[in-house]
């Protein structure tokens, strides 16, 4: 089944676009000096606009539960933090978030959690049809790895995308950042679910302890050999109540750096979904996000976890919006668009050039996108007025 094109440019950008950078521009441009970035960064805005267009997609944001099994050496959520209050949201007050971010005009519910199975496997895959069922939105998972036969039920609940971040793309510095895990089973991950037609995203950490300029040179191209749909990066910020706490970003002495990744990030992989990530505000208060739109990121991913929770989802010191209701989050996006001049995107903006996966629940997966694209055809989406 191909997915219902919703917006003119997104049919426009799956036939045209500017060519892949070749890999070895990828680690002469992430080596620019300072007074040729203006240049790359241009570069990175007009690959962006040839290959997606201008609409920039919002896809909302619930951090349903902060139980996690893992023990990443800088995450604010590991699972060796006893000092942290956990939670799991129930089904409803998920439903509710997913319902109020439809009324803003967001296309896409992303239910992000640490990686855990406590919420249970059965019962995320009821959320999800519920959630195709009852609002016109596209679901997004990011629960950690799981096991072929979960991500095959979840597919067939309605899920359209996953996101499983390999966060670098050196083996050995993975392992010693992400005690008992494997970089190849991230990998086997997204294989599995590509496999399935599940539409897949990932990405890495810019300037871990240990990374060289040729490590981030192959994070990159590595997204470009998985043929991401969605490949977000951010800067490293490590949570000071983990043990690399006080450890510096390998690319402290030069932030720019981060832009110029995401810039040839776009360079390198020209038609992904590249978002706008909460931590580039977090190094750069108040512009991080315009700036990464400016350098060819174009999704936007407003919160929608209820205050309540948000305070005990830190993964890193500094995150933006912990303290705003979701509607106060969704308006805030609507005015950085504005004062871009960036439309915001219509429809589910599913993959460019992607066909989605076929499931039981293709009829009301359907019927969600043919509201969606009816909605479309009304005008605008909707500012959020909460």
């Amino acid at each position: 089944m191909t997915p219902e094109r919703t917006a003119g440019s997104e049919a426009a950008g799956a036939a045209r676009g500017p060519r892949p950078i070749p890999a070895r521009e990828v680690r002469r441009l992430l080596d620019a000096p300072p007074g040729q970035r203006a240049r790359v960064f241009a570069a990175a805005d007009r690959a962006r606009r040839a290959a997606v267009g201008d609409e920039v997609f919002l896809r909302g944001i619930v951090e349903f539960s902060n139980r996690c099994a893992r023990n990443c050496r800088y995450c604010g959520i590991r699972a060796g933090r006893t000092d942290l209050r956990r939670y799991a949201m129930d089904e409803s007050e998920i439903l509710d978030a997913a319902q109020a971010m439809a009324a803003c005009g967001v296309t896409t519910v992303v239910l992000q959690s640490g990686e855990s199975d406590a919420f249970g496997d059965a019962r995320f895959a009821r959320l999800v049809e519920r959630i195709k069922r009852e609002t016109p939105l596209a679901v997004t998972g990011s629960c950690g790895v799981r096991p072929e036969a979960v991500f095959r039920r979840w597919r067939d609940a309605g899920m359209d995308r996953y996101l499983v971040r390999f966060e670098t793309s050196d083996p050995r510095l993975y392992a010693r950042l992400h005690p008992g895990d494997r970089l190849e089973a991230r990998l086997e991950a997204l294989a599995r679910l590509r496999a399935l037609g599940v539409q897949t995203g990932s990405g890495f950490l810019i300037g871990l302890p240990g990374e060289t300029l040729e490590t981030l040179a192959e994070n990159i191209l590595l997204c470009r050999r998985l043929d991401l749909d969605m490949a977000g990066i951010g800067p490293f910020i490590p949570h000071p109540a983990t043990p690399l706490g006080g450890a510096a970003n390998a690319c402290a002495s030069d932030p720019e750096r981060f832009l110029l990744a995401l810039a040839v990030l776009r360079l390198a992989h020209p038609r992904a979904h590249i978002p706008a990530t909460t931590a580039f505000d977090a190094v750069f208060p108040g512009t991080g996000r315009n700036r990464a739109l400016q350098c060819g990121a174009n999704v936007f991913m407003p919160s929608f976890t209820p205050r309540a929770h948000r305070g005990d989802y830190r993964l890193y010191p500094g995150k933006p919006c912990v303290d705003e209701a979701p509607g106060d989050c969704a308006a805030c996006v609507v005015g950085r668009l504005r004062l871009l001049g960036r439309p915001i995107g219509r429809g589910p903006g599913h993959a460019f050039g992607r066909r989605l996966a076929r499931s039981r629940t293709s009829g009301t997966s359907s019927r969600t996108s043919s509201a969606a694209a009816a909605a479309c055809d009304q005008g605008p989406a909707p500012v959020c007025s909460m």
